[in-house]
């Protein structure tokens, strides 16, 4: 069906139209938090489809928006913000700084992925805060009904430049036991709550390996919104 236009001579409206298409602004902050790869696009982005989102990252290299750069040597394909896309992050910070800051707690951190938030949690670990060994920490989502996955499993390799996530147990001995909620969870990487105020309030439960779970405000960094003035606390 043809859209029809809002008819108005409005910069605002047609910056709105042109990133206006679903899942747009979420693949252009994934690339801004790093990833290049289709695969890690994917899974940084959430709940979409391959074939959606290479038909709109598609759409977004034809608006100039990404580049597509693929690697004659191995065949592997990458992407990129243009100059562009760069020049909207003081926008997309202005959006989220509005959002820490006027949108409730319980409406930011409603309807969460799991699998989504725990791929922003291993982006968050502070390799440099862990043991020189190999750690590993499961997660447990205590949610009604259960996720596809309850059990998340982070692997730290000395070495590694990120930990390894899995959703299937690794058959490893784990060191850290970490029982939470997607909204406590998601609190304390937005700066809505904290490591030991989910504590105190039933969200959050460590067993295991004493230093990680006294270290683990250091281990765990939080979002860089997490230190606004301001922000909506999880009541």
């Amino acid at each position: 069906m043809t859209r029809r236009p809002y008819g108005l001579i409005c910069p605002i409206s047609r910056a709105c139209e042109f990133l206006e298409p679903r899942w747009t602004i979420q693949i252009l902050t994934e690339l801004w938090n790093g990833s290049t790869r289709f695969n890690d696009i994917r899974k940084g982005v959430g709940n979409i489809s391959s074939a959606l989102l290479s038909k709109r990252l598609k759409e977004m290299e034809a608006l100039g928006l990404v580049e597509r750069v693929e690697d004659e040597a191995s065949g592997t394909i990458a992407y990129f913000r243009t100059e562009k896309s760069i020049k909207l992050e003081p926008a997309m910070n202005a959006l989220a700084e509005w959002a820490q800051c006027n949108i409730e707690a319980e409406v930011a951190l409603a309807d969460v992925d799991v699998s989504t938030l725990m791929w922003f949690v291993r982006r968050k670990i502070d390799l440099a805060e862990l043991p020189r060994r190999r750690a590993v920490i499961r997660f447990h989502f205590r949610e009604d009904p259960p996720p596809k996955y309850p059990h998340y499993w982070l692997v730290v390799e000395p070495g590694a430049n990120l930990p390894e996530l899995c959703s299937l147990d690794p058959r490893r001995d784990v060191d850290l036991y970490v029982e939470t909620g997607v909204v406590s969870l998601g609190a304390i990487l937005e700066g809505r709550s904290s490591i030991e105020r989910e504590k105190e309030r039933g969200g959050l439960f460590l067993s295991g390996d004493p230093g990680l779970a006294r270290s683990m405000d250091r281990w765990l960094r939080t979002s860089v919104y997490a230190a606004l003035e301001g922000i909506v606390p999880l009541p």
